[in-house]
């Protein structure tokens, strides 16, 4: 009995751009920073996290935060892959929709581990510091392309 064909699945469309900067970046990352279903308390964060960053760098939030996500973003990463009984972690690049998605992860990781201060003001740090290309989730990005270095032997397995 010959198989069916899959059908591609069908992608969701990307949410309506913030209501204050008109980004979908921005309004991704409310998403994710959306907590019990408080949409508005998420989006005050990031607003409030916003006007921490204007305060402390000077610059422009919206180009801060856009310049973290870029630095932050990973290039490669492994995937398991199964071979004869093996699995082998396999690099691969990362598509720049999970590569965003992965970056925003990672931010509003590294903000929530952090202590002693209020959500606004560590995860405005986190930004200024992907920026400047240091911080937690900037050192995710390292590890994770180090582990695709290091199984760099098994990129022959891709499929």
């Amino acid at each position: 009995m010959p198989r069916k064909a899959l059908k591609p699945k069908e992608k969701r469309g990307l949410p309506e751009p913030d209501s204050k900067f008109g980004s979908v970046v921005i309004a991704r990352f409310i998403s994710k920073l959306n907590f019990e279903g408080k949409k508005s308390i998420a989006e005050s964060i990031m607003y409030d996290s916003f006007d921490i960053i204007k305060e402390k760098t000077g610059e422009d939030p919206v180009a801060v935060f856009n310049k973290a996500i870029e630095s932050i973003r990973p290039l490669l990463e492994v995937r398991p892959r199964r071979v004869g009984g093996a699995t082998y972690q396999v690099p691969m690049e990362v598509p720049s929709t999970r590569s965003i998605t992965l970056a925003i992860n990672w931010m509003i990781e590294s903000a929530r581990s952090k202590t002693g201060k209020s959500m606004c003001e560590r995860l405005a740090q986190e930004i200024v510091d992907g920026s400047k290309k240091e911080g937690a989730a900037i050192k995710k990005r390292e590890d994770t392309h180090k582990m695709a270095e290091a199984n760099k032997a098994f990129a022959h397995y891709r499929w």
